[in-house]
Formats: structure tokens, sequence, C-alpha cells
């Protein structure tokens, strides 16, 4: 009789006299009993339902990546309504940064295109390490990316006519500039010159990449020497400057097409202002290195808004190219 009524008793923070009264009425060995529950109880009140914790300090929700917070005019934005807008914020016109494969898409026809010469692999010639080793960065960059390093080649069409296009990844270790982006760039400018199409590069880089020393440095040259090249055959050559362009990359092909044009607020140059400034012991102009700057100091052709910029470039190439085949 007396477990029916212990199983009854309750739990809550009264329990204990209830359950105390009824052992005095069941006896000692119902007073032991009652002794027993009352101790399962307030263990009960301190075991850990869960052995794990979650540790990661974040609040999961349900509506997180839904909505984007534009850093030009501090307004959230649906990420859908951004996408659907080419990426630009409907509010100020802020550019924000894209991928190599969403540029692609957006230059070229129904999204069609053949990538070349994309298993390109660096060798990691120096065995180069600091707070962790290249080799381990190159991983994480290629499995963050499905990318091998930081540009596609492309060969497709601009509003039917034949072009190749080299669109860099920021994303991989900021779109720095190795021995593969140098060999990629250059067989893309020999693939033109063989298939007399116009060429355009998208650049989006911090520069040469510092893991692979001298070998990123000589990039600058080889590609250069190759759009030399591509000058004398007299193909086109447009490049496209996106935020960011800095680095070896301003010092080298990226300033040297027919035609430079850049996205609006795009951040161009090649020292970056903290370091001008600690040079040359002045403060710099407001909106110093933007594309907007650039262009009224005759350092860029054009601002061409992204919505625009894939006719402006076939336009260009009507003037400067054989008529589309």
């Amino acid at each position: 009789m007396y477990n029916q009524e212990i199983a009854y008793a309750g739990t809550g923070p009264g329990q204990g006299k209830t359950t105390a009264a009824m052992g005095r009425g069941l006896g000692a060995a119902g007073g032991s009993i009652c002794r027993l529950a009352i101790l399962q109880i307030s263990m009960a009140w301190f075991k850990r339902q869960s052995g794990e914790l979650d540790t990661s300090g974040e609040k999961k929700v349900r509506t997180e990546g839904l909505w984007v917070k534009c850093d030009g005019c501090r307004q959230i934005i649906w990420k859908k309504d951004l996408e659907e807008n080419m990426n630009v914020c409907p509010k100020c016109d802020k550019h924000f940064r894209i991928d190599a494969r969403t540029r692609l898409a957006q230059l070229l026809d129904d999204d069609r295109y053949e990538v070349f010469d994309d298993n390109l692999v660096s060798t990691d010639p120096l065995q180069f390490v600091d707070l962790k080793s290249y080799a381990s960065r190159l991983k994480q960059a290629q499995a963050d990316t499905g990318l091998k390093d930081a540009v596609i080649n492309a060969r497709g069409r601009m509003n039917g006519r034949p072009v190749i296009v080299s669109a860099m990844e920021y994303a991989f270790i900021g779109g720095s500039m190795g021995a593969v982006v140098g060999e990629a760039i250059t067989r893309a400018i020999e693939q033109s010159m063989t298939a007399k199409a116009p060429l355009i590069v998208v650049s989006a880089s911090g520069g040469a990449r510092m893991m692979e020393g001298v070998i990123s440095l000589m990039q600058l040259a080889k590609i250069s020497a190759a759009l030399a090249r591509l000058d004398e055959a007299r193909v086109p050559y447009i490049s496209v400057l996106t935020d960011p362009t800095t680095g070896g990359v301003t010092a080298s092909f990226a300033m040297l097409g027919d035609l430079n044009v850049a996205e609006p607020g795009a951040l161009i140059g090649f020292a970056g202002p903290r370091v001008i400034e600690q040079t040359i012991r002045q403060k710099l102009p407001a909106g110093f290195q933007r594309s907007e700057f650039l262009l009224e100091h005759g350092m860029l052709d054009a601002v061409v808004p992204r919505k625009e910029m894939k006719a402006y470039i076939s336009r260009a190439l009507d003037f400067m190219a054989a008529p589309a085949a």
C-alpha cells in the first residue's frame, strides 16, 4: 500500500511534509522508504539531464541569413531582394562583393560558359609557414570556395560575341596572386590571341601572395609581357576593377587594359591609405583610392554600375573589335 501512496507523493517544495506524514503512518519501514524517496527526488533536482553544453555563444534564429545589413546606409535588406538587384543595395546603391561564379553569370549570356585550365594547383614552393602552414591555408580555401586557386578562366559569349573572361575570387586567400593565378591569366591571354576573342579580366585582389615570395612578384612581369603580345596581335583587352583591387594586381594587369573600368565605390590602389599617410605625413583627402576619385584624376576610363556593366563592355567591344560572328 505504501508504494502506491509514495508514487502519488508530489515532487514540489512541499512534498517533504506530505511524504514524512505518510511515513509516520506506515511505521519504521515506511519511514525509511520515504526518506529514500525524498533523497532520490532531491538528487533529481541537481542531476544534469544532458551531458552536452552549447558553448557556441550564438543564438540560433530561424531568420538567420535572410537579412543583410548594408555598410553604406546601415539599412537592413532582405537577402532575396539584394540578390535580385545583382547584390547592389536598393537604397544607397552600394555594390556588395560577389564571387567569381556570380560575376561570370552576370557577364556571359544565359550563364553558359566553358571553364578551362582549372586544374592548376600551387606546389607551395617555399614550404611557407606563418601562424599556420601555407599548405593548410590552401586546403582550407579550396574547401571553402570549391576552386583550386583564386581565378576562374572561362569561354563564353557576351551579347553573342565570343569572349575570354578571367574572374578573380576574393574569398580565396584574399584573391592574392601567386604562381597559379599568374599562369592561369597568362593562359587566358594566349587563348584570347589564338581565338582572336576579346579578353576581359575582372580583378578582385589584395595583391601578390606573400606565401610564394618572389615567385608571386614574377607574375607581374609575366602577365604584363603576355599582354604586350596581345596588344601586338590587336586583340582588345578590357580590365574591370572591383572592390578591392590593390597591390601587385593594380601595379600590373589591372591597369594595363585598352579600357579600364571600375564599379562604383571600389577600393583601388597599391599601398593602403594608412601606409601612405605615415610615409608622406599628410592626411589623405576624402574618398581617396575609391573608383570615383581615380576617375576624376585620370587613372580610370569609366565608373560603371554593375547593372550596366555587361551592356557597357559589349558596346565598347563593338568599337574595338570585329563584329560578333
